[in-house]
């Protein structure tokens, strides 16, 4: 090779390299909340870190994309997450009529993350067709669409939308015109739809792990014959078709039983499989234990995966690990959680999913006071968000 040619090789490497540190951006978001914060050692680390390069993080994970902005669970959101940094990207599974896979946070809800009740030949064959609310007596609108309503075919014809509903409509048109104002229907003249199978390729495409969660049906199974170890098992082989190894997939569930057929059925799978903790708020009587946390380990479960607000507590006016994160600890559980950003402006105490440090929460800064606790002390492997921005600058920040 002569210099002439050494010297383009040369520039060639260092443009890709340039390419491969930005590849991924924040935007202002991060910078924004680091300017609300208490002044202290954090802020200023975090503000120690505004020029360095970002990269992809595994830490911060796409909750159904980047929703804040997006139509949740459609190529465009996804794209956008991405291009955060996010490491590791969510598709919940749904099934439709013809018991096919498709990205959508629940099987019932088309009537406010989608445009169906704009395509009145589709709206009519939704569960329970749209029905207008009543002024006069207050009633609200009622409709329910699902997956499970329609074919992949007419899944496909759908468009996404930012979830949201005004339940006072008296027309389909004034129901869907609902999203709530600390989001923005800015990015939603596109929001392309997905499978499962989609979603993987594009995944792959994107170069990131993948968070899909089974989600529970609303019609009785099993469904046209269709099992839930079916639907379960047809998760599983997806993945297989797609040639992706199980270590770059966390398959997860609320149903502990789901949890426990991946390990016996797909150990490889099963290994990493995630069981989403929902028992500190569906049973108000529920409390952590050691013994609880140990029976989930002894069943062959390594990651759980509770709300953000299990995790932590207040003492002397400072955020701290809970109980319920000491005993997940001690049980050698590896502990992920969700779903940050997903409240809009938190200087009010930051509703449900900040509900046990409230106290603590006085301006828009303290999310990254939120996360620090979170990644520092809880020792959290990945942390849903709805805006990943923030969770990849922190991790970016802290090289984790």
């Amino acid at each position: 090779m002569n210099i002439t040619s050494a010297f383009f090789a040369m520039c060639a490497m260092l443009l890709s390299l340039q390419t491969a540190a930005s590849a991924y951006t924040v935007g202002p978001r991060p910078f924004y909340l680091i300017d609300q914060m208490d002044e202290g050692e954090l802020k200023q680390k975090l503000q120690s870190c505004k020029d360095k390069p970002i990269k992809k993080q595994e830490f911060s994970i796409g909750h159904r994309g980047a929703p804040a902005q997006f139509p949740e669970h459609t190529k465009e959101s996804y794209i956008a997450a991405a291009r955060m940094g996010a490491g590791v990207l969510e598709c919940d599974v749904a099934f439709t009529k013809d018991k096919e896979l498709v990205c959508r946070h629940s099987q019932s809800d088309l009537h406010t993350t989608t445009n169906v009740l704009a395509k009145p030949e589709l709206a009519k064959k939704c569960t329970i067709p749209f029905l207008p609310a009543n002024p006069e007596t207050g009633e609200k609108a009622k409709v329910e669409c699902r997956t499970s309503d329609f074919t992949l075919v007419e899944f496909k014809t759908l468009r996404g939308k930012m979830d949201g509903a005004n339940p006072y409509a008296t027309t389909p048109e004034e129901y869907m015109k609902g999203t709530p104002n600390w989001r923005t229907d800015w990015y939603s003249g596109t929001g392309t739809l997905m499978t499962h199978a989609e979603s993987i390729e594009l995944f792959q495409t994107l170069g990131v792990k993948m968070i899909p969660e089974l989600k529970k049906p609303v019609v009785n199974m099993p469904f046209n014959g269709f099992s839930q170890k079916d639907y379960a098992q047809k998760l599983i082989d997806e993945y297989r078709d797609a040639g992706v190894s199980a270590s770059d997939v966390f398959v997860q569930s609320f149903r502990l039983e789901d949890i426990l057929f991946w390990i016996e059925s797909n150990p490889e799978f099963g290994k990493q499989a995630v069981f989403l903790d929902a028992r500190m708020y569906e049973n108000p009587s529920w409390r952590p234990s050691l013994k609880n946390m140990v029976q989930l380990r002894k069943q062959g479960i390594r990651y759980i995966a509770p709300p953000l607000f299990a995790l932590l507590t207040e003492e002397r006016n400072q955020i701290v690990p809970s109980q319920y994160t000491k005993f997940a600890k001690s049980a050698d559980l590896n502990v992920i959680t969700w779903t940050l950003e997903r409240s809009g402006n938190i200087s009010n105490g930051g509703g449900w999913y900040f509900q046990t440090v409230k106290n603590s929460i006085h301006h828009e800064g303290d999310v990254f006071e939120v996360l620090h606790v979170l990644a520092q002390d809880v020792g959290v492997k990945g942390i849903f968000s709805d805006w990943p921005a923030t969770t990849t600058y922190y991790a970016n920040c802290f090289d984790m």
